[in-house]
């Protein structure tokens, strides 16, 4: 029985560090870059785009197609960051938990 609660009471102390988790996850913000800096996105930990940001020298109306490739380009990098950093504060979270390679936590 001893077992049972000391069990339970790790799963509510998991639970309270993952909320904690997903809050701070929730407000992070990351960029990304693409052309050498031309086109700079941010994104919050979610995914959603915040703010895009494009040089000047890019708008020629010849450049329409190299401008929507770098926008692509970026949010794909701040993307891929904010997904590292929340790859990273699971794996610390869940570190030392027998979770199966590659398995995604639920948010």
């Amino acid at each position: 029985m001893r077992d049972i609660m000391g069990m339970m009471g790790k799963v509510k102390e998991m639970q309270a560090k993952m909320e904690k988790m997903q809050a701070d996850i929730a407000t992070l913000e990351v960029e990304g870059t693409s052309g050498g800096g031309l086109v700079t996105v941010r994104l919050n930990g979610k995914g959603e785009m915040l703010a895009l940001k494009i040089d000047p020298s890019l708008f020629k109306e010849d450049d329409v197609e190299i401008l929507e490739d770098l926008i692509v380009a970026a949010h794909k990098a701040a993307k891929e960051r904010a997904e590292t950093i929340t790859a990273e504060k699971t794996k610390e979270l869940t570190a030392g938990l027998p979770i199966p390679p590659g398995f995604k936590m639920p948010f």
